[in-house]
């Protein structure tokens, strides 16, 4: 098992990067920071903290998060280098992850790609 290793510079981006993940989906979701504090269950300031790169969240953290912002834990984890980033997301966790895409878009496009696996998942034809 290799083991990875961080500097304290590469740390601070890793924060720094999904902290501005995080507030780019709450502002797409229209959610203030104390909303989205309340939604997931941590405090405020600490929410305030992690957007500003100051905190490391951990995976439980990430997964309060994620919830409040209805997206894949996944995304969050990955975006904070929990997981390995060669591991190919999944189309959820990519069309969640992509950060040019409005919250709006991101519920379209999984809807249709839902309907166009069950509709396969039926028998039906591709």
């Amino acid at each position: 098992v290799s083991k990875v290793r961080y500097s304290v510079s590469n740390m601070q981006d890793k924060n720094t990067d999904i902290g501005a993940f995080i507030k780019q989906h709450r502002e797409s979701a229209k959610l203030s920071l104390r909303n989205l504090a309340d939604k997931s269950g941590i405090s405020n300031p600490y929410l305030s903290q992690i957007e500003r790169g100051l905190r490391r969240p951990s995976a439980r953290i990430l997964k309060s998060i994620a919830g409040g912002l209805s997206i894949q834990a996944e995304s969050l984890y990955l975006k904070a280098g929990l997981l390995d980033e060669s591991v190919s997301p999944t189309v959820v966790e990519a069309i969640e992850a992509d950060d040019q895409l409005s919250k709006r878009q991101r519920h379209a496009l999984l809807e249709l790609y839902r309907t166009m696996i069950s509709t396969d998942q039926q028998g039906e034809t591709k």
